[in-house]
């Protein structure tokens, strides 16, 4: 299919299974998967294949990166211990688990064993947090998830290249391959710094927001390239300087840009999930069709092995993960005690499987270095391309059901309520700051009285807004009539300036003023909403 016809096809394709899949209320990553599964299949249809350095290239460094923004620092440091657990224990404790089910149950060398581990061992960062954050699960649990789909590619992009050296030229030494991996891993944490911090620097500079935003999505791939080049992954270094500019960010952005890299970031993100999931499952067909050396039965019974060691691996290691540490130093376990079952469980569960294994299958070579074929490289890709399918489509499925089933909603909205106290609690404290330094400046400047007065009076409303929105339900519900009141205000001004407009009263460049006005009143309503987007860029 022609490049752009394709990307036609794709956006057409996105915005008719997103209605669907809200009016279904099935998670529209799945749904977005099994249309593009079906259009796979469907005869007639053009065949559409995925190249791996599109993904690994040009579409891992932005989603890395803009997750990375989304993440707090502060949350990401205070769990680094479990993420770090999960994304480099985890990954590294499930490529060794998978090469050894595949040597001794499939009879297959260890290297290529290796291999096959490496690929299917990291959780996708994208997949698993696009169902999770519509299911109402507790704040750790999603900070820990997405801090995992970070850093884990990471880990185990530099494996598979480990493994797929070892498996090409039949030679490894494990003292070399761990001192190059933390020096990969030392040199990815230092360059993503200082990328975040030159970047930031560089916007300074620009001080236009569209110069900014560009710049903005210029810097993932500045992170990620340079590393990816000089054999790294690149993935650490994009998530450092995301999280880098997420913590030092809000200061040195200023509004105007970050009003405007909101949507665009949202947007561009948006567009790149569904692109991903939609190409998933397009794969199928070139996978098919390329893979003909492998009987159906041997297929069936290295797929059901695989699959069922993949999901027990991730059991298997996050339960002593949680639990061990705590239980052999006291003072951890003071600290933070030992969590409810549940969340090592939920922890468990979403071990989803996505687009980065299925490129890392992709770009495996066609020969060793002794001129041979790559050992089990098309049983590789089918195997590859059925775990994605069975943990994403057929976990993400359940997901729901055993978020229900382990009580975790309710956790979660208790949590909320606090962190909605807390929101309160800083909004008053803010409020009264500048109260005092208004007092503070009118007394240095001499201000005029009423300028005082009226700059005291919003301040007050907006203080009196937040004492009643922790107060009874009634006075909440008096909240929510007002914003309603507003809302209808802001669209009978809309509606007249828009009147003055076609009655040659008013010219375009007033009303856009206006109207932007009213949008960014409009927005703040909206904002008022619980869980809504909230980045730093």
């Amino acid at each position: 299919m022609q490049t752009h016809l394709l990307l036609i096809f794709v956006l057409a394709t996105i915005v008719v299974v997103a209605i669907a899949a809200n009016r279904s209320k099935l998670p529209p990553a799945i749904v977005m998967v099994l249309v593009g599964l079906v259009l796979a299949v469907t005869p007639g249809l053009p065949r559409v294949e995925l190249a791996p350095e599109l993904v690994l290239l040009l579409v891992v460094p932005p989603l890395v990166y803009s997750a990375g923004i989304a993440m707090s620092w502060r949350e990401f440091r205070y769990n680094i211990r479990s993420i770090s657990l999960l994304a480099v224990g985890g990954v590294t404790f499930t490529t060794v688990a998978i090469a050894a089910v595949a040597h001794y149950a499939l009879g297959w060398d260890w290297a290529a064993g290796f291999v096959l581990g490496a690929i299917i061992s990291p959780p996708d960062e994208v997949a698993p947090m696009a169902i999770a954050r519509r299911l109402g699960l507790p704040r750790r649990t999603l900070v820990v998830l997405e801090g995992e789909g970070l850093a884990n590619d990471a880990t185990a992009l530099i494996l598979y290249k480990f493994a797929v050296a070892a498996a090409a030229t039949g030679t490894f030494s494990f003292g070399s391959a761990f001192l190059i991996f933390l020096a990969i891993i030392g040199g990815e944490i230092a360059f993503g710094f200082a990328m975040g911090y030159a970047s930031l620097r560089l916007r300074k500079w620009a001080a236009d927001p569209r110069v900014e935003i560009l710049l903005s999505l210029l810097t993932p791939f500045a992170a990620y390239w340079p590393c990816e080049y000089l054999g790294g992954s690149g993935v650490l270094a994009a998530c450092v300087c995301g999280l880098y500019i997420s913590w030092n960010g809000p200061l040195l952005i200023p509004a105007a840009t970050r009003l405007q890299g909101i949507f665009f970031w949202d947007l561009f993100i948006y567009v790149l999930e569904g692109a991903l999931f939609l190409l998933t499952g397009l794969e199928a067909r070139p996978l098919l069709e390329r893979v003909v050396q492998v009987s159906g039965a041997e297929l069936a019974v290295a797929a059901l092995v695989i699959i069922v060691a993949v999901i027990a691996a991730r059991f298997l290691w996050i339960f002593p993960a949680i639990y061990l540490p705590r239980w052999l130093v006291p003072s951890l376990r003071r600290r933070d005690p030992y969590p409810i079952w549940q969340r090592p469980f939920i922890l468990s569960f979403t071990g989803v499987r996505g687009i980065v294994s299925l490129a890392a299958a992709l770009a495996l070579p066609l020969m060793t270095a002794a001129g041979e074929p790559f050992p089990h490289r098309d049983l590789i890709l089918l195997l590859t391309f059925w775990v994605i399918l069975v943990t994403l489509v057929g976990q993400g499925l359940l997901l729901p059901a055993v978020i229900d089933w382990l009580g975790l909603p309710k956790i979660a909205e208790i949590e909320q309520i606090e962190e909605e106290r807390a929101e309160r609690a800083a909004r008053r404290s803010a409020i009264n700051a500048v109260v005092q330094r208004l007092d503070q400046l009118a007394q240095e400047r001499d201000l005029p009285e009423t300028l005082v007065n009226n700059i005291r009076a919003q301040y007050g409303q907006r203080l009196d807004r937040t004492e009643l929105s922790d107060g009874e339900e009634d006075d909440r519900a008096l909240i929510d009539l007002h914003d309603e009141i507003e809302a209808l205000l802001i669209d009978t001004e809309r509606r007249h300036i828009f009147g003055q407009l076609e009655r040659g009263e008013l010219i375009d460049e007033a009303r856009r003023h206006i109207e932007r006005e009213l949008d960014l009143r409009e927005a703040e309503l909206l904002g008022n909403i619980p869980g809504a987007l909230n980045r730093d860029e």
